[in-house]
């Protein structure tokens, strides 16, 4: 039976990729009119795999080499683009936290243009098992082209965690060490060890490729998994639900990890979309995912460089300007436990389990 990373060999699509003349990559800056920050656009070609991967920098307006910020690298979803995620994206970088968002050509927005009638076959080559590993070298690929450009001394090296959404969120656990089959077979790690805590949203299964403990189990980073009950993914020949999210948390035993489920909200409402369940719950989750994730990185990334490197100065803030945000700069329990009592009213489920077994 053939494997695939995403879904079943029932499912997936084709595009084209359109090539650069040049090699290497381009950017475009511009001051951001919230919270103090910069976006940084950039317009890079991989020579070596002969693809485009268009990328936005969010940066915090207090990073520089002698202030560097820690960075997210986020992958989105199916049929996104280097522009989403945005409320996220901001919200980080409004709290010294700068993150990177990679366009994952042959997964992105360009798969809802084009003949309607051959969208199916558009999909079932997104989600192969080649664009699925494509994309992790796109995240690959694009962290190495910003440490390298005028940005990257802005960045903490030492401090780098991944996030991503729905077919994001397997990019991220691929990228964080899960072990997969590909068609060949063979098996694949394709982990990054500069990756040092992951934010999975919307995860759903890594299908055909055996019991999920094998597959997630080698994971050992923190990683905080958000969902909601009516999270369903639904398309041509497949669907995923809140229980997919949860047999994923399960299978993770090596890693520190936080479940989240809210008790409202769809698979778009981690989007910058506002979806049917109207503005008022769409800002409310949005807010609550923006703040978690910040407590979140700021613990793990620190805790991470307090355990590799003991004389580093860990009790030190992440560096960038104070602006005041919802989240007070908190972090670890009291963090999470302020969190808690003000979103109370939103969740379903709270589960932490620092030892990573169920």
């Amino acid at each position: 039976m053939k494997r695939r990373l995403f879904v079943s060999s029932t499912f997936g699509l084709c595009i084209g990729l359109a090539l650069l003349a040049l090699a290497g990559r381009t950017a475009r800056s511009y001051a951001s009119a919230m919270r103090g920050h910069r976006v940084v656009d950039f317009d890079m070609f991989d020579v070596n795999r002969q693809r485009l991967v268009p990328s936005r920098l969010y940066l915090p307006e207090g990073a520089s080499p002698e202030q560097p910020v820690p960075l997210i690298v986020f992958s989105h979803g199916l049929g996104g683009s280097r522009k989403g995620y945005s409320y996220l994206g901001r919200y980080w970088a409004g709290e010294g936290i700068a993150s990177l968002h990679p366009q994952h050509v042959g997964s992105d927005n360009a798969l809802w243009q084009g003949n309607p009638f051959e969208l199916l076959s558009r999909l079932r080559s997104a989600v192969h098992d080649n664009e699925a590993l494509a994309r992790v070298h796109d995240l690959r690929f694009a962290l190495d082209q910003v440490l390298e450009s005028e940005q990257g001394s802005s960045i903490d090296v030492s401090k780098i965690g991944v996030a991503g959404h729905s077919y994001g969120a397997n990019t991220a656990m691929l990228i964080s060490g899960a072990k997969v089959i590909t068609v060949d077979p063979k098996i694949v790690v394709v982990r990054d060890p500069r990756i040092q805590s992951a934010l999975l949203i919307s995860a759903p299964p890594l299908i055909a490729q055996g019991p999920m403990e094998d597959v997630l189990g080698p994971i050992s980073i923190p990683t905080l998994h958000v969902t909601s009950l009516q999270d369903t993914i639904n398309l041509p020949g497949y669907q995923s639900t809140v229980k997919d999210r949860l047999v994923i948390f399960d299978a993770m035993g090596k890693s520190p990890k936080t479940l989240v489920v809210f008790n409202a909200g769809g698979h778009s409402i981690f989007t910058d979309r506002i979806t049917r369940s109207g503005p008022e719950t769409s800002f409310s989750i949005k807010n609550a995912t923006q703040e978690l994730s910040t407590i979140f990185f700021k613990h793990t990334l620190k805790h991470r460089l307090a355990s590799q490197s003991p004389n580093s100065q860990v009790d030190q803030q992440p560096q960038g300007k104070d602006f005041g945000s919802p989240s007070g700069r908190l972090e670890g329990a009291q963090g999470m436990g302020q969190w808690l009592l003000k979103h109370q009213y939103l969740l379903d489920r709270f589960v932490k389990n620092d030892s990573g077994e169920n």
